[in-house]
Parts: C-alpha cells; sequence; structure tokens
C-alpha cells in the first residue's frame, strides 16, 4: 500500500496545533476520513494512549484502534492502528512556519492477510484521498 503524505500549513500557533492534531480524538474535526473518534485512555495524552476510530473506507464505516507509541511534545506524534483489514502507522510532524505551523503527516498504510495480495488493486483508491 503507498505511503500517503501530505503537508498542510495553518496559521495557529505549533503548540496549540500539536495539542489538537496530536489528540487523536480530534480527527473527525479535521480528517474527512473519520467519522469518529473516542479516547479509551484515562490520565494524560502520552505513549499508550488508545484511541477508537470510525474510519470511512469504501462506502463502509469501519473502526480501527490506533495507539501512541511516539510523542514528543511539540513536534512528533507516531500512532499505531489497527483494524479488521488493514494496519497504519501514523507519522505526524509539527514545525513552526512563519507565523503558524506546518503539518507533516505520512501514514503507511498495509492491508492485512489475507487481503494483502490486492494491495496493487487499492492504491489508486488511497492516493485519491483529497487534502484536507
Amino acid at each position: 500500500m503507498p505511503l500517503l503524505q501530505r503537508t498542510v500549513e495553518v496559521e495557529r500557533p505549533l503548540e496549540e496545533v500539536f495539542a489538537f492534531v496530536g489528540d487523536f480524538g480530534n480527527a473527525p474535526r479535521w480528517d474527512p476520513g473519520v467519522a469518529d473518534a473516542r479516547r479509551r485512555t484515562t490520565g494524560p495524552i502520552g505513549v499508550g494512549t488508545r484511541y477508537e476510530l470510525w474510519v470511512r473506507t469504501g462506502g463502509r464505516v469501519l473502526p480501527m484502534t490506533y495507539e501512541i507509541v511516539t510523542w514528543e511534545p511539540p513536534t512528533r506524534v507516531v500512532l499505531h492502528g489497527r483494524g479488521s483489514t488493514v494496519t497504519s502507522v501514523d507519522d505526524i510532524r509539527f514545525e513552526r512556519a512563519g507565523s503558524g505551523t506546518r503539518i507533516r503527516y505520512a501514514a503507511d498504510i498495509r492491508l492485512r492477510f489475507p487481503l494483502r495480495p490486492l494491495e496493487p488493486l487499492l492504491r489508486g483508491r488511497f492516493e485519491a484521498i483529497p487534502d484536507p
């Protein structure tokens, strides 16, 4: 499956953007592919925080569980996601860009066995995901 990459600049302070995007409970507010999201752990957000997301794919909405595996405020968060048919590693990096923030988002999405041989057929569908 392709490595999806997007770069977006927003006119908000770095720390504020990191706090908002790094909390995947906010994902439905910035990712059109996420129908709903809920945090599944308590305490401060950081390594080990888990979320359940409902992701739009192929006309369906499927659940995925995400866990933060790297938490480096305010510059980087990495999450591992797992659903019934896919796994994902989402690496999100943040840097100052003038008075705002540049976000570099990379998602490595893989079909799980036994669907993995279908990855080349679905490549175009994932590459067509619009920028937010």
